[in-house]
């Protein structure tokens, strides 16, 4: 498939800026893919879809608040700094990118705080916007990433044109989330309340949890009309045996495996064995979903509404079939659907 098939004309009236007042209110279009039909509900409607022993495929990541500002030594410039990824505990250095990116040299320096208690030298380029940092800091490791905690803030969506509010840090982050390593929320877990996986729990349906950091690469615009020229970043991912065998149970008795968002279902799809059965995992994938694709593991899917010509919307077309998928973004245009991090839900079974 080309990238122009991915392409669509999205109104930015539907861009949720805020989320439902409750988790599980957001709205919910079911997808039949045996039946070719949609249908409109609500979030919480999803366990009329799960039996006992069926399983939901959890991405337990915990967003850590990624975006800091700074100022630049001498000319006192702000700073935006967003931290990827740690590259050496020890020595405090982190791929970092920075904006505006043609003001930041290698050997500047950064000072964070009303106080500058926390400053960072430019060690390294990597990309246009991309720098190794290394952080300066007095105190210990552990007071050094309270530090960084202290002074970051949430990293909502970019596409949020408002300033981030206090609320954010709780409600973009999965009521699951454990693992800390993630620069986004895996959204499709955000519709999940408490109530509902309590009630989800009592009917029977196992949770199997994986953890995959989710970085900025996931949201990288494909700019290749060829898919398979398509190189995505890698992202950190763990999968236990304990997760397997939940999972591996549920498939033997041919029950529903659900992976709850493209970074579930991205997760699972890294690590199947030849016999079609989930393998343990702990290290980097780089793995890029698109059609066609064989899927092994899972039989149904939660996700969000996506951007046009991402990588996400090509594996919601690879899961749902092309067609069935522009019906169902035609159709969530139409009904007004809110799109994206905090926008309403798929279901497709």
């Amino acid at each position: 498939m080309k990238l122009s098939q991915f392409q669509f004309d999205l109104p930015k009236e539907l861009l949720a800026e805020f989320p439902s007042e409750h988790r599980d209110e957001a709205r919910l279009m079911v997808i039949d893919r045996k039946k070719q039909t949609i249908e409109h509900k609500t979030f919480k409607d999803v366990i009329d879809y799960f039996d006992d022993g069926d399983v939901l495929i959890l991405n337990n990541t915990k967003v850590f608040p990624a975006r800091l500002y700074g100022n630049k030594e001498k000319t006192g410039a702000r700073i935006e700094v967003f931290l990827l990824r740690e590259l050496n505990a020890e020595q405090r250095l982190w791929d970092v990118l920075v904006d505006p990116a043609r003001k930041i040299r290698i050997g500047n320096k950064l000072y964070f705080g009303d106080d500058d208690s926390l400053v960072a030298e430019v060690i390294d380029n990597t990309t246009s916007r991309g720098r190794t940092l290394r952080f300066l800091y007095d105190g210990s490791y552990e007071e050094f990433r309270k530090k960084l905690t202290e002074l970051g803030e949430t990293p909502i969506p970019k596409y949020i044109s408002r300033d981030v509010t206090p609320e954010d840090a709780e409600r973009y982050q999965t009521i699951y989330a454990k693992e800390e390593g993630a620069v986004a929320a895996p959204t499709a877990g955000l519709h999940f309340s408490k109530h509902l996986l309590k009630k989800l729990e009592i009917k029977g349906i196992n949770f199997a949890e994986v953890t995959l950091h989710v970085g900025l690469g996931t949201f990288n615009p494909v700019e290749v009309e060829d898919l398979s020229k398509h190189k995505m970043d890698s992202e950190e991912l763990k999968i236990t045996q304990g997760a397997c065998d939940i999972v591996n149970d549920a498939k033997s008795r041919k029950k529903r495996i659900c992976t709850v968002g493209t970074t579930s279902m991205r997760a699972v799809e890294s690590s199947v064995s030849s016999h079609g059965t989930l393998n343990p995992f702990d290290g980097w994938t780089n793995k890029f979903v698109f059609p066609p694709h064989e899927f092994t593991i899972p039989t149904c899917m939660i996700t969000n509404f996506h951007t046009p010509k991402s990588t996400l919307l090509m594996m919601v077309s690879a899961f749902c079939g092309h067609d069935l998928m522009k019906r169902a973004y035609e159709e969530a245009i139409k009904e007004e659907y809110k799109f994206y991090s905090y926008g309403d839900a798929m279901l497709i079974i």
